[in-house]
């Protein structure tokens, strides 16, 4: 059963949630059953956001929005050149 996806600022929130609790003497299982998760996802959460502030996380956002938007207009003038190509040569 597919359960809700968190957004990435709440996963960062419930990260750092956990390594507070895990300061005040809590194990990693105690505190992610405090905020909802299990052990597995916390530590595939870590492996992916760990560390990561939101300043940082609202940064990679942005930056993988222009990616996708630079490789949308490569891809675009690519398909242009070939057009153009296929045209010069006569074969259309």
């Amino acid at each position: 059963m597919a359960g809700k996806r968190e957004k990435p600022e709440e996963i960062v929130m419930k990260v750092q949630r956990v390594e507070v609790l895990q300061g005040q003497g809590m194990s990693v299982a105690e505190a992610g059953c405090q905020i909802g998760v299990t052990r597995q996802t916390y530590y595939r959460w870590c492996r992916q956001y760990g560390g990561m502030s939101r300043d940082q996380l609202k940064r990679l956002k942005e930056l993988e929005k222009e990616n996708q938007r630079l490789r949308r207009a490569v891809s675009e003038l690519t398909l242009d050149k070939l057009i153009l190509t296929e045209v010069e040569r006569g074969n259309f």
